[in-house]
């Protein structure tokens, strides 16, 4: 019955916005944050904690520990789209609006060839220089003897292009994710908890049509006129794709 709800949702919504937790791309590999096995409750092999270690302050301080933890456990340079990235890319196939808003840094809704997405915490395909602001992806990292990536210019250090602990959202994501949200038909919500915010409050802007919610654990109060699915996002779309011709 609720997939055939959803279905309908996306039927009746022109413009719709996805908006996307780490739960989007564990599917591909990526291992979430705050869950059991989570980056947060993973050893670091020293002194300071995740939270710690992807810090703006211990990334100034300690350049050289933050570039094995963020290598190690922020980097998947070998992670694909999964259903779910490319359900979001086909649904424009279908002549919609879609605007994708991600907490995740890991550039797989781009690489689906999804049009319009606006990175929150930004990404790790992305990078530059702290001196020059020259732009590298990472395919283009040069490393120094220590693993720290370097500008071949100046020798800066090459940081990813992510929103650290201790940094401002970007401020140009922040007014067209607040314009896209307020202005949609149709919000899904999918693989968050909704606790980091400010991201998470930006939900609350929402007040189009229809509303759906994919989460494995159950979340803090939404919309009672929501549609709510307490399963895998894949698992979800698979089933909408199989009703959606």
């Amino acid at each position: 019955m609720r997939i055939q709800q959803f279905k309908q949702a996306l039927l009746d919504s022109k413009k719709i916005v996805f908006f996307g937790g780490a739960g989007v791309s564990t599917e591909s590999g990526i291992p979430d944050f705050r869950s059991a096995n989570g980056i947060f409750m993973q050893e670091t092999n020293s002194d300071f904690s995740p939270e710690q270690i992807i810090s703006h302050s211990f990334f100034k301080r300690y350049p050289k520990h933050y570039f094995d933890f963020h290598f190690d456990k922020l980097v998947y340079p070998d992670a694909q789209p999964n259903l779910a990235h490319k359900f979001l890319k086909t649904l424009e196939e279908y002549d919609k609006e879609v605007t994708i808003i991600t907490q995740n840094i890991d550039g797989l809704h781009q690489l689906a060839g999804s049009s319009t997405v606006l990175e929150l915490h930004g990404t790790v395909i992305n990078n530059y220089c702290i001196e020059c602001n020259q732009n590298y992806s990472l395919n283009e990292l040069t490393l120094d003897e220590t693993g720290i990536p370097r500008c071949p210019e100046d020798g800066g250090i090459v940081r990813p292009d992510i929103v650290m602990y201790e940094e401002a959202l970007d401020a140009g994501t922040i007014e067209s994710t607040i314009q896209a949200i307020s202005n949609a038909d149709m919000l899904i919500v999918a693989g968050t908890s909704l606790s980091v915010y400010p991201a998470a409050g930006f939900v609350d802007l929402f007040n189009g049509e229809h509303l759906v919610v994919i989460n494995k654990t159950p979340l803090r109060a939404v919309r009672h006129d929501a549609i709510v699915f307490e399963d895998n996002i894949s698992n979800i779309f698979n089933q909408v794709i199989n009703n959606y011709n």
